[in-house]
């Protein structure tokens, strides 16, 4: 029988604002499934942890003060964290923002949002979804620009219908149901995306689609 603490989402809160770090590390340890290994206030303190301690997912302040979640991004990778990181924020810029996709970010949660809400985030991204505010996503795909394309990277209308409802976070089966579609025709759809711009995931896919293939978002 498996240890029910092995099935737990294992969390890490990375804020520089003591109360609302705390209140959330709160909020999560009550949350079934859920387990806060650590919230810190500063980068180092956050890489150390994950140097001693597993983590399934990152929650990331943009703002840290005289640093940033960039740079978190940056050498958390580095020293070989693969996890999720879900950037939760009251506000960032939209050059910042596309510089967190490129830099593999699942998704990006306002804090003037729900705390239901991030809890749905949260298990969302764990469970390979996207997460990210339509207002701002749309506003950054509207501001970065796309190399030229080949024609052999034209995405189909299925495609393109597809990858737009990835970015608004739905699930394969939820898809098919706004496409009218069966839910292996989205799988299929997906595999065809991942083939066509070279990625495993939905993060990478969204990532690409906004850096590479934006005329036909």
């Amino acid at each position: 029988m498996i240890d029910s603490a092995q099935q737990r989402i294992s969390i890490l809160l990375v804020d520089d604002h003591a109360l609302f770090r705390e209140s959330i590390a709160r909020l999560l340890t009550t949350e079934s499934g859920f387990q806060v290994v650590a919230h810190c206030e500063s980068i180092e303190k956050a890489l150390g942890t994950l140097r001693k301690i597993h983590v399934d997912i990152v929650l990331l302040d943009f703002d840290l003060g005289q640093q940033d979640g960039g740079e978190f991004l940056h050498l958390a990778r580095q020293q070989g964290y693969v996890g999720k990181v879900l950037v939760v924020t009251a506000g960032v810029e939209k050059k910042q923002t596309a510089s967190l996709i490129r830099n593999g970010i699942s998704g990006i949660f306002m804090k003037h949002d729900s705390a239901a809400l991030l809890i749905e985030g949260i298990r969302d991204v764990i469970a390979g979804k996207v997460w990210f505010d339509q207002i701002l996503l749309q506003d950054v795909i509207g501001g970065i620009g796309g190399r030229q394309e080949s024609k052999t990277e034209r995405f189909t209308e299925r495609e393109r219908q597809v990858l737009s409802h990835v970015f608004e976070g739905l699930a394969n089966k939820e898809i098919a149901e706004r496409l009218a579609i069966t839910e292996s025709a989205v799988k299929a759809t997906l595999q065809q995306l991942f083939s066509k711009t070279g990625v495993r995931t939905r993060s990478q896919l969204v990532r690409i689609a906004l850096e590479q293939h934006k005329n036909q978002l």
